[in-house]
């Protein structure tokens, strides 16, 4: 006796052709494309005006003021740049935005602590005082910062160039918000096992406050290195001018007659260098930061 072997019918459906996109799709994405183009050269464009122009001559700048073709090409801007106390102002910028930045990013991290988690009377008082600081304009501050620095005996010397901006309300308000989000059984824990309240704010809590950290540095050194009004204000002695400061100088035709576009775009040129440089550095820990607590959480 013969046996046949039915083959099992699949009734599983085929699986569909792969759609088409639809020409009016990609339409649309082609034209948005060409948008962020446009606008990422519009955005860019200035700048591109700026390197250009750091390599003309003055009477090239001055007639082909938006030419992207130096002609001629001469690094003679920067020759005359560095004959000038350029090398005095950076040094003068950056010892006075390092220490303000690591100076604002303790004091502000240590007041947002305060404000997150301990209680005390006017707290509240405290914060809106801060929120309040924040909405009023910087150069309505320039005429008492004046005179409490005269009053203090610190005008025109080197610690006013940086005791005035070693705190600031953002900084304190972004911080606060931040310590508000960690979860306070972490810190009881800490506590039962006898940590005090610095202990466990610089040992537990501040560890985790990394991505805040991060972007109050990146804010608080590219603040401290574009200040000009404080410094206006703070002093007068050239000996402790700072890049903007001496930077503005050179716009008022210090070193003759002429224009000066291209002694003045190219210092624009290196001031922005280190600002550049701490942003893209710090923005790489800044993304691996945020992936790592969104990860743990």
């Amino acid at each position: 006796m013969t046996t046949t072997l039915e083959t099992p019918v699949d009734d599983a459906p085929a699986p569909e052709a792969p759609r088409r996109r639809l020409p009016g799709r990609q339409v649309g994405r082609f034209l948005a494309y060409v948008v962020l183009v446009f606008f990422s050269v519009v955005y860019l464009y200035p700048f591109l005006i700026q390197v250009v122009t750091s390599f003309k001559t003055n009477g090239d700048a001055t007639n082909n003021p938006l030419a992207l073709l130096p002609d001629p090409l001469t690094a003679a801007a920067f020759g005359r740049l560095f004959d000038t106390d350029f090398g005095l102002w950076a040094f003068n910028s950056v010892w006075v935005s390092v220490l303000v930045t690591g100076l604002r990013v303790f004091l502000d991290s240590l007041a947002g602590y305060a404000l997150a988690r301990l209680h005390f009377r006017g707290r509240s008082a405290v914060f809106s005082a801060v929120l309040a600081v924040m909405a009023v304009p910087g150069v309505v501050l320039l005429i008492p910062k004046f005179l409490v620095l005269n009053q203090l005996g610190i005008y025109d010397t080197p610690v006013a160039l940086f005791l005035p901006l070693v705190a600031d309300a953002a900084g304190i308000f972004i911080m606060k918000q931040f310590f508000e989000s960690v979860p306070a059984s972490i810190e009881e824990a800490a506590r039962i096992d006898g940590a005090g309240t610095f202990r466990v704010f610089w040992s537990v809590v501040l560890p985790m406050a990394r991505p805040a950290l991060i972007t109050l540095t990146i804010l608080s050194f590219q603040a401290s290195w574009n200040e000009l009004p404080h410094f206006i204000v703070a002093s007068q002695d050239r000996d402790l001018y700072t890049l903007t400061k001496g930077v503005a100088t050179l716009t008022t035709g210090q070193l003759g007659s002429g224009n000066q576009f291209p002694l003045t775009l190219g210092a624009a040129l290196l001031m922005t260098i280190p600002v550049a440089v701490v942003f893209f550095v710090f923005q790489r820990y800044f993304v691996g930061g945020a992936n790592e607590g969104a990860v743990k959480g």
